[in-house]
């Protein structure tokens, strides 16, 4: 496996199937990692913090990097090369100036959907599209893998993506694919900041995955928040949101007659965990 640091390697693997993450990699990346080098093409797994998809207050400082584990992970999970661009490379006119431009980017309208993600951390996936953007110009894979443990940014990724083909058309032939939420053994979807979690607070953050499993019992919508709220506050969790929305467009429905996702934010300590999972799974 190769480690990439300049555009000049980079372009050698133009329509490669990209993996965009911000390192502290584990099982939940190796995933998309192997399902990327199950397409046949080469894959490249981009490594880089992104500033402008963290708010005032929130963890970038801490966000945990751990560059040498990553590697080794993700050359056994039969990644072809590592990509750590530098800031310079994906924000020429520095980071204080990217903040500006993300602000001021015309975002999916899944981007903004009432009581979600855009209510807890407003200008998040701003920074999020502005910097998957700068990825593909840059990269120009064939194909880019996201996972489903992050449902509304994968929403915003591919109406992203949608969008510009109807539009400027600067990604005509990309195709972007998802992977499943991978699970530890106990249920707790994997996430980078499950390392923050103490061991007398495990059992507590395993109340997102109860609730979503509990909602399966609700005839409606309103009951299965209900439910998920319930669990939630049983297991001392801080609720941001606990939401069934429409798969697509995550907009509030009333009822189960087309494809829905329950949808989780809630905050243990310091730590902020989401979840999520198909309204239909257990029906």
């Amino acid at each position: 496996m190769r480690c990439i640091t300049t555009l000049a390697e980079l372009s050698a693997l133009e329509s490669a199937c990209l993996v965009p993450t911000m390192g502290a990699l584990h099982e939940g990346h190796g995933s998309l990692i192997r399902l990327a080098a199950a397409t046949g093409a080469p894959t490249v797994v981009s490594i880089f913090v992104n500033p402008t998809q963290f708010g005032p207050g929130e963890d970038f400082d801490r966000y945990p990097r751990t560059l040498e584990a990553d590697l080794d992970l993700a050359s056994a999970c039969g990644a072809t090369a590592c990509w750590i661009p530098s800031v310079e490379d994906l924000y020429p006119r520095g980071v204080d100036s990217a903040r500006a431009e993300a602000l001021e980017m015309a975002l999916p309208q899944v981007a903004t959907c009432p009581g979600l993600e855009d209510r807890c951390r407003p200008g998040h996936f701003a920074g999020v599209a502005q910097v998957v953007a700068r990825l593909f110009d840059l990269a120009r894979p064939g194909s880019a893998i996201f996972g489903e443990k992050d449902y509304q940014q994968l929403r915003v990724i591919e109406s992203m993506v949608e969008s510009d083909r109807s539009g400027e058309n600067r990604w005509p032939n990309l195709r972007i694919l998802r992977g499943p939420t991978v699970r530890e053994p106990d249920g707790l979807a994997m996430s980078s900041r499950n390392r923050y979690l103490s061991e007398a607070e495990r059992p507590q953050a395993l109340g997102l995955s109860k609730a979503l499993q509990v909602a399966h019992a609700a005839q409606r919508p309103a009951t299965a928040e209900q439910l998920m709220r319930e669990t939630l506050e049983s297991h001392g969790l801080a609720i941001e949101y606990a939401a069934v929305r429409d798969a697509d467009g995550l907009q509030p429905i009333e009822d189960f007659r087309r494809p829905a996702r329950l949808l989780i934010a809630a905050r243990l300590g310091s730590v902020r965990l989401i979840d999520n999972a198909p309204a239909t799974i257990w029906r």
